[in-house]
């Protein structure tokens, strides 16, 4: 199941993703980002992973509400 995220981006950013395509790396600027972000959740995993239990432990011990 596929969901829709709607985002702006920079344009240098973008017509980086659009020479990939261009060149043929890639269908369209779609499986640029999609490749991104993937390859951007694999490589930091541990870290988002630590991140998220530092946060629930301070918010457990302080409170933030």
């Amino acid at each position: 199941m596929m969901k829709t995220v709607q985002t702006e981006v920079p344009e240098a950013l973008y017509n980086k993703a659009v020479a990939l395509v261009n060149e043929g790396w890639f269908r369209d600027e779609k499986d640029v980002f999609l490749e991104a972000i993937r390859r951007f959740l694999d490589t930091h995993q541990s870290e988002l992973m630590q991140k998220n239990i530092r946060e629930d432990v301070k918010w457990g011990l302080h409170g933030d509400d």
